[in-house]
């Protein structure tokens, strides 16, 4: 992507990857063209952003239909969203479960998991969103299952190192996957080439390490499957390399933890975190919390690493990991 992209034009990409209709789309595209610098180097990302504008101007116009890119039901909560994906028995739903206190149903047979499932990782004092999806073969790919994972923050892909078939499934997976708008990549973003591709930040997670011959199948299949994500070796049912995973899981999400206070409170006794985004200020927080506690910003009283114990800050500080923060609105 272009140098010197502002939070804002960051903030738009994202949402217009979550966006769900033509009509969101439009409006994200068009903060992008805003936001976006404007020098010789981003020329031709521009004239990129300006045909996808109009292009979807006219189909607004003409009235088409939304085609409700996402079916499901799930409300995004917690510090960030994560899907796992992956082939018939890949340990999907045991992933879930051992990560979280979710009790899916998990059996030894393909397509025990019919519809995607939410549970809610700790990761210290936060929690984060993690969404188990049904299988996905050369014959099924569930378009609710595309939808999250386009507007996910990351992907979790398991693969089977329990069975012969593993490979199989792992590279039907992706061939299915790679034939649509929505794939996945090493870093999310958006194709400067087509904005109608979108990547996801992806893990790769060779499941059943525990097993007898899991090394040579993993051996096997990366000379079967080419895979080029950050790599994590597991066994979802014996717990194993989970706590790096949880660890990994978090850190990717690229966020930071705040922490409110009321003027009458001490700053050790404030209670969960908010979690922000690298680079977002109090003025964000202020929104996060009420879009009206952000209409009234008058200022906000900091104690962190950053600055001097209560020292008055702007709407524009830009929030530091720990923090404690009091706002402060105009009556």
């Amino acid at each position: 992507m272009p140098a010197n992209l502002t939070q804002q034009y960051l903030k738009a990409e994202q949402a217009y990857r979550q966006a769900t209709t033509p009509e969101e789309e439009l409006e994200c595209l068009q903060l992008m063209l805003k936001e976006i610098p404007k020098h010789k180097g981003t020329d031709r990302l521009q004239a990129d952003l300006k045909q996808k504008i109009s292009k979807l101007k006219k189909e607004v116009s003409e009235g088409k239909k939304s085609t409700g890119r996402k079916g499901h039901k799930i409300p995004r909560q917690g510090a960030g969203r994560v899907i796992i994906i992956g082939g018939p028995n890949a340990g999907k739903s045991q992933l879930l479960a051992s990560l979280t206190s979710a009790e899916p149903t998990i059996a030894d047979y393909p397509f025990t998991t019919i519809q995607a499932q939410p549970g809610m990782m700790p990761w210290n004092d936060v929690l984060v969103q993690l969404i188990d999806t049904p299988p996905i073969t050369a014959d099924v790919y569930d378009p609710n299952t595309q939808s999250l994972i386009r507007g996910a923050d990351l992907v979790l892909l398991l693969c089977d190192l329990g069975s012969d078939d593993g490979g199989q499934h792992l590279k039907e997976l992706l061939d299915q996957i790679n034939h649509t708008k929505t794939r996945l990549g090493k870093e999310t973003h958006v194709d400067e080439e087509d904005f109608s591709i979108t990547y996801t930040k992806t893990f790769f997670l060779p499941n059943k390490s525990d097993l007898a011959d899991a090394k040579d199948r993993l051996d096997f299949f990366r000379e079967y499957v080419e895979v080029d994500f950050d790599t994590y070796l597991i066994s979802a049912q014996e717990k194993i390399g989970l706590e790096e995973l949880r660890d990994a899981i978090y850190q990717s999400l690229n966020v930071i933890r705040v922490y409110t206070k009321t003027p009458n409170q001490k700053p050790s006794e404030c209670g969960a975190p908010y979690t922000l985004k690298q680079g977002e200020t109090v003025l964000d927080l202020a929104e996060l919390i009420h879009r009206d506690l952000a209409k009234t910003f008058k200022l906000a009283k900091v104690w962190g690493v950053a600055v001097h114990d209560g020292t008055p800050v702007k709407a524009d500080y830009v929030c530091h990991e720990g923090d404690v923060i009091e706002i402060h609105a105009s009556s």
